[in-house]
């Protein structure tokens, strides 16, 4: 199956993200390709309020991201932010299109390298798989990669893949250790791993807040011996890849790592 990573630079304006987003769908579409992923954050960049553009999963932003995938005949995942209580919200992947509607909330929330994402959002608690043309796919969202379980949890569940979607804090070894994390999930989980973060916005020549995760590129595609087979630069990009179903069997039998577990393991 085909799939298209989408990075690119969102800004505070949901309105003109949803422009982004409709010129990725469309050129993925027209490259074959049945998934294309953006972002985390695509909504509305980290650094701006979420409170106020936060809006509920049948609302007008989601609601026109659905149109969008209609129109380009292609299953569109995109970071938004949905309400959540205490004036919190949710940092929500939608995943919509033709023959898929599901919606994940990120687990594992950002309290680190200094900055407290728990702050402002509230932590998901589900697990969300998706099917595009039998293929089951699990979704994740960016420090959602330090952790393991989540990964193989998909794998439990039939994901032959996991799809990420990030906007990758910058510093010191920033970038070392999102090639690392991906190549390792990809390998301890025998799952592709399409991982897509915001482009850096140096690189687009956008002036971001640089307290806030706005993303370094290196959007990349680990297979499921976590080679990286496929990865753009800094600047925004779309990235193909056709993740091979066989490919995962091949791998897992010789690589017999989630059957040889002998803790964690789904009952």
């Amino acid at each position: 199956m085909r799939i298209a990573l989408s990075q690119f630079t969102s800004g505070p304006d949901p309105e003109k993200n949803l422009e982004l987003i409709e010129d990725g769908a469309r050129r993925a579409a027209e490259a074959g390709a049945r998934v294309v992923v953006f972002p985390e954050a695509s909504m509305a960049c980290f650094g701006t309020p979420l409170a106020p553009v936060a809006e509920p999963l049948d609302g007008p932003w989601a609601n026109e991201v659905r149109a969008l995938a209609v129109a380009a005949g292609i299953v569109v995942v995109a970071g938004m932010f949905t309400p959540a209580p205490e004036g919190r919200v949710a940092n929500t992947l939608l995943a919509t299109g033709p023959g898929v509607e599901a919606a994940y909330d990120k687990i594992h929330l950002y309290d680190a390298f200094g900055y407290a994402e728990s702050d402002t959002v509230a932590a998901g608690s589900r697990i969300v798989t998706i099917d595009v043309d039998g293929v089951r796919i699990g979704l994740a969202t960016c420090y959602d990669v330090r952790f393991p379980e989540l990964f193989r949890a998909h794998a439990d569940e039939g994901a032959v893949a996991t799809v990420l979607a990030a906007s990758w804090g910058a510093g010191p070894g920033k970038r070392e250790q999102w090639e690392l994390l991906v190549r390792a999930r990809a390998l301890d989980a025998t799952v592709w791993v399409a991982a897509v973060d915001q482009a850096d916005p140096a690189a687009g020549g956008v002036v971001a807040d640089a307290s806030a995760p706005t993303g370094i590129g290196y959007s990349m595609v680990a297979g499921p011996d976590g080679t990286v087979r496929d990865c753009l630069g800094a600047e925004p990009g779309l990235l193909l890849a056709d993740l091979s179903v066989d490919e995962v069997a091949a791998v897992r039998e010789k690589t017999s790592v989630l059957a040889n577990r002998r803790l964690g393991r789904a009952s």
